[in-house]
């Protein structure tokens, strides 16, 4: 159970992430309402997951599932370019968090 409590605190992870940068540095008012809820509920899920994982692999996959995702949605929104070093080091960096789940 930790483990998808860590993945979904990841994604949260994400959402706050991409919330902060609509947020206009915090002058719009619902981002940043999805900004603070998205930020304290993928807190609280990484302080439960670390109750079970190791705090390293716990706080590793959290980042890299909250990067790697906040890098595909800014892509898909076309605020970002994709190019084929970007996709390969996101691939790279969900190969790690992979991995990281493999051996733990």
């Amino acid at each position: 159970m930790a483990w998808v409590i860590l993945v979904l605190s990841g994604v949260l992870e994400a959402v706050w992430a991409t919330a902060l940068g609509a947020s206009n540095g915090f002058r719009r008012v619902v981002p940043t309402i999805v900004f603070v809820a998205g930020m304290g509920l993928s807190m609280v899920g990484l302080a439960f997951a670390m109750q079970e994982i190791p705090v390293g692999t716990a706080y590793a996959v959290w980042v890299g599932i909250g990067a790697s995702l906040t890098v595909v949605v800014a892509v898909l929104r076309r605020q970002e370019a994709a190019s084929l070093a970007r996709i390969g080091l996101v691939l790279g960096l969900v190969a790690c968090v992979v991995g990281l789940k493999v051996v733990s």
